[in-house]
């Protein structure tokens, strides 16, 4: 399975940006208030500039305490972004986003966003694969 069929049996709400100057304050509410793991940072809402993850807020919020919200988000984001493609096969993504311990990966076309994959999205596109590839071996085996 490629990555623009996983795109495309997404609920289609768009890539979820803010800005670099954004607070994390309001990084976390945006990602508190759409039930998302990860938000890109852009300029534009096209370019990615970076991305921020639950994670990436937690771990600093453990070490640098409550004043961290009151950072911009360009002090936390990673800031050297994995992308993918529409053409890619999601093994090849699900590999790189466990090798890479990432569960987020933007996916860009002539250097534009065009959407967002979770390592959540590709695990249910591969058990409903697995579940279509079942039942076809079954109807054979019973002759339908």
């Amino acid at each position: 399975m490629q990555v623009q069929q996983i795109l495309k049996d997404k609920a289609d709400d768009g890539v979820v940006t803010v800005t670099p100057d954004a607070t994390v304050a309001a990084a976390a509410k945006v990602l508190a208030e759409r039930r998302i793991g990860g938000v890109v940072i852009s300029e534009d809402g096209q370019t990615p500039l970076g991305i921020l993850s639950e994670r990436d807020i937690v771990r600093v919020l453990g070490t640098e305490g409550p004043d961290v919200l009151t950072w911009r988000v360009d002090a936390l984001m990673t800031k050297d972004l994995k992308t993918c493609s529409r053409d890619d096969d999601s093994n090849v993504v699900l590999a790189r986003m466990t090798k890479g311990r990432f569960r987020h990966l933007p996916v860009i076309e002539d250097g534009v966003m065009v959407g967002m994959i979770s390592i959540g999205d590709v695990v249910a596109a591969q058990i409903s694969e697995l579940s279509m590839e079942k039942e076809a071996l079954q109807g054979m085996i019973m002759g339908f």
